[in-house]
């Protein structure tokens, strides 16, 4: 892939809608750690990253909805080095834990957070490298 300055270079970049594009950066930034990297007018929408991975807040408008509550319609799994620390990070910036942490046969530590908006946010920790056949799951290769 060509690089571009003006789009995030993962390959795949999660585009999620707020109400508010700028207290949901702020927010992101202190709860999750990612950084804002490019802004698109004053509310419209913002680039943030954290390690390798994307993400584009965006305002709502048009066919936009943030989500509504109590309904999971997405989420995003962010892959970090510590899942409890992610934790902590998050709830003392008042995010809901919607499953603490917790250990999989797959080789993932994982705990679930629900952002102010409704946003549901997965934290994946890897513990072991976990063939998927080890734990119920089958490997496909095209």
């Amino acid at each position: 892939m060509k690089p571009n300055r003006s789009i995030p270079a993962a390959t795949v970049i999660p585009v999620l809608t707020y109400p508010d594009v700028r207290a949901a950066v702020a927010w992101l930034a202190a709860s999750f750690g990612f950084v804002e990297r490019v802004r698109i007018g004053v509310d419209h929408r913002a680039q943030l990253s954290v390690g390798d991975a994307a993400v584009i807040v965006a305002d709502a408008g048009g066919d936009r909805r943030p989500p509504e509550a109590h309904a999971v319609t997405q989420s995003v799994i962010v892959r970090v080095a510590d899942v409890r620390a992610q934790r902590d990070r998050a709830a003392g910036q008042g995010a809901e834990i919607v499953m603490e942490p917790t250990d999989f046969p797959y080789g993932e530590r994982q705990c679930g957070v629900r952002d102010p908006w409704g946003h549901h946010w997965t934290f994946s920790q890897t513990l072991a490298d976990v063939a998927p056949e080890d734990w119920g799951g089958e490997t496909v290769t095209p």
